[in-house]
């Protein structure tokens, strides 16, 4: 096979396709999180009421929050916590996730489960492990290969010498524009 920009374009694209599907979509929900955030869904949730120690200092303990877990067999599953002004999040294993009101004690606990496919992909577009960082780092590189050989392959009136470097231009400036103007 003769190696041609119009061969790799296409090769490295067909290899990428899965993940150029996944990371379309899940970039399109992120950008919308605020309205809408498909990676999980509650399937169950349970009021719950602290007893909220009288040295708040207690509250960002393990042990303190190790202790009100076991009111909900969920000592064992224990992953972290916070407390953000009056509000304690903890996460446990499993996608369950306790939060309460620190003044009042009140609070929910949240069953969680990831959305097939959309919950999937918008992992795979927030994930920190090393191998997947690698793979998405070699993606980004493939990226930079299709749109070069994208340039090239075009000839004539619509080559992009002749045609494309205006809409390149164009589609340059506007990141750039949005980027001076809301940044």
């Amino acid at each position: 096979m003769k190696l041609t920009n119009r061969n790799i374009h296409r090769d490295i694209a067909y290899f990428y396709l899965g993940l150029i599907l996944a990371f379309s979509f899940s970039g399109i929900i992120l950008n919308h999180r605020q309205d809408w955030y498909p990676m999980d869904y509650s399937y169950e949730t349970k009021e719950v009421e602290l007893e909220i120690p009288v040295d708040v200092v207690q509250l960002d303990s393990q042990e303190y929050i190790k202790a009100i877990s076991t009111q909900w067999d969920l000592s064992d599953a224990y992953d972290s916590h916070r407390i953000r002004e009056n509000e304690l999040r903890v996460y446990y294993k499993d996608n369950v996730i306790l939060d309460a009101d620190i003044t009042t004690g009140k609070g929910l606990i949240e069953y969680k489960r990831k959305v097939p496919f959309l919950g999937h992909t918008m992992f795979l577009h927030k994930t920190t492990n090393s191998f997947w960082i690698w793979y998405s780092d070699i993606f980004g590189a493939a990226m930079l290969v299709i749109a070069i050989t994208g340039m090239l392959i075009a000839k004539g009136k619509n080559s992009f010498g002749e045609r494309g470097w205006k809409l390149a231009l164009a589609g340059l400036l506007f990141p750039l524009f949005f980027l001076i103007l809301f940044a």
